[in-house]
């Protein structure tokens, strides 16, 4: 029987199709299932919605759980040439007490009122919590990038002139994201009397979410809350080094590692039993912690960074699910132990702590709090957007997207005022 030639090549063309279709349907499979992660619900659609706001991107690079990449790092909104050179008359002395999350809000306190009034800024020093835990500046943070950063905003100087005596200062209390109002009406008043003045800010919030309101002094408090405090070398390389060493221990996640902010002696405080006014808990537990991680999809591999000080059994729960969780005395260097872990002063903890958070691939807290604020509007700043919010997840899984601090999903953090 003949073959008519006009029938292969149709049937020829016909297969060729048909290959090519299962290519593309090959291609379009992994391509959605390489954005998804074990118990995820349509995440595709997910994370393009988060995608087109700028906020995340899902990481193609693992599947072992639902690691997304950090966003492009922002520049500020704020220009330095913008700043009118101030004369300076009098000073503002004030003290960084209650650790680094603290810190950053009564510099750009501190900062706004100086710049207002007209007066110099003396380098403050660093107070812990017990009578005599003192600190210099520079034992922390960098001097020199503190004082350059604010060149032409405030004049900075290192110390008192000898025939200024800081028992002549009057004491301001000082409302931390302090108005212009409030500066010309409790301030500037005093100022004017005493010439010199001690700032002593209280927090009757740590909420730090963006207003509406425009301010004058918006663009100072941006640099000094954003542009003015770095760690000084040696504090950078011991937190530098942990971060190293928890990448090496994450091989099998791509060298990410999450970091969630747990303190036991916390959690243990009546205000963190129940929940909120508005229905919502403010501390998770060890327990709840690794259950929340596990239904948004981290799998047994993950290496998790703890901020609790040292080793406490009721973390034992959450070691047992993610067995690479470590606290900051199983990676820190043994040649740096001495002097940031075995000391009396916890100073130097809360510092590591703080910036390893700011720093890690995704960030959790585990109770909420200026903390987790101010960590956030670090993260922010620098494009690490992955900030998870625990929540007790009914059922077996839940989607990441779910999870997303509101700082990150409604922008609504101060910093996305202060960066572009």
């Amino acid at each position: 029987m003949g073959v008519d030639l006009r029938q292969v090549v149709a049937g020829v063309l016909t297969l060729t199709m048909f290959v090519m279709l299962g290519n593309m349907i090959k291609r379009d499979h992994f391509d959605s299932v390489e954005g998804k992660f074990p118990g995820a619900r349509d995440v595709e659609f997910d994370s393009e919605k988060v995608s087109e706001q700028g906020l995340v991107t899902f990481s193609k690079k693992s599947t072992n759980g639902p690691w997304v990449e950090g966003g492009l790092e922002l520049k500020p909104c704020w220009k330095e040439s913008n700043f009118d050179d101030v004369e300076s008359k009098g000073f503002v002395t004030f003290s960084l007490t209650n650790g680094p999350e603290y810190h950053v809000s009564q510099i750009a306190d501190a900062v706004v009122v100086a710049r207002y009034i007209g007066a110099t800024l003396v380098l403050p020093d660093i107070r812990g919590n017990k009578p005599g835990d003192e600190r210099k500046f520079e034992e922390i943070y960098d001097v020199e990038k503190f004082v350059k950063s604010l060149v032409g905003v405030v004049k900075v100087v290192k110390g008192l002139p000898e025939d200024v005596s800081i028992r002549d200062f009057a004491v301001v209390k000082v409302p931390n994201r302090v108005s212009e109002d409030y500066i010309a009406e409790q301030i500037e008043p005093v100022f004017r009397t005493n010439s010199n003045i001690r700032l002593a800010t209280f927090f009757p919030s740590v909420n730090m979410r963006k207003t509406t309101k425009t301010s004058a002094s918006g663009p100072v408090a941006c640099l000094a809350m954003f542009g003015t405090l770095e760690l000084q070398p040696e504090v950078n390389e011991v937190v530098d080094s942990m971060i190293e060493r928890l990448r090496t221990l994450s091989r099998k996640s791509d060298g990410r590692f999450i970091a969630v902010d747990l303190r036991v002696e916390i959690l243990d405080k009546k205000g963190c039993h129940g929940s909120s006014a508005t229905g919502t808990k403010s501390c998770f537990s060890a327990q709840e912690i690794a259950i929340f991680l596990r239904k948004i999809g981290f799998g047994k591999d993950t290496t998790i960074y703890l901020t609790q000080p040292r080793w406490d059994e009721s973390l034992d729960v959450l070691k047992d699910i993610f067995p690479k969780t470590y606290t900051k005395e199983s990676i820190l260097p043994a040649d740096k132990k001495a002097k940031f872990l075995e000391s009396e002063d916890s100073e130097f903890e809360k510092v590591i702590d703080f910036y390893m958070c700011s720093q890690s691939d995704v960030f959790v807290p585990a109770i909420s709090g200026l903390f987790y604020a101010n960590v956030a509007g670090k993260r922010i700043a620098s494009g690490k957007t992955q900030i998870l919010v625990p929540a007790d997840i009914p059922g077996t899984s839940s989607s990441v997207t779910n999870h997303f601090s509101p700082y990150i999903s409604k922008k609504n953090h101060l910093a996305h005022s202060c960066f572009c």
